[in-house]
């Protein structure tokens, strides 16, 4: 059950930094892409912060940071296929 946890956690966080940096969402596989991938970085950084996330709401928090620098991250990397 903590798989569904993890990917609900992550759609809901991608959603989350896309309004916050784009202004809109990604649909729902890219929110999810964008969201366990900023889970993992969340995760990574907090740990190396020394800041627990615990709970629903911090987990949520920490993926949300996470997939907001992802994000951030990818928008300085150009764009070679367009």
């Amino acid at each position: 059950m903590s798989i569904l946890w993890f990917l609900l956690i992550g759609l809901c966080a991608g959603w989350l930094a896309g309004k916050v940096i784009k202004g809109n969402s990604f649909g729902l596989l890219g929110n999810l892409i964008v969201g366990v991938i900023g889970a993992l970085i969340g995760g990574f950084l907090f740990a190396q912060l020394g800041m627990s996330q615990s709970g629903l709401l911090g987990e949520l928090l920490s993926a949300t940071v996470g997939a907001i620098i992802l994000l951030l991250i990818l928008r300085f990397v150009p764009n070679r296929l367009a």
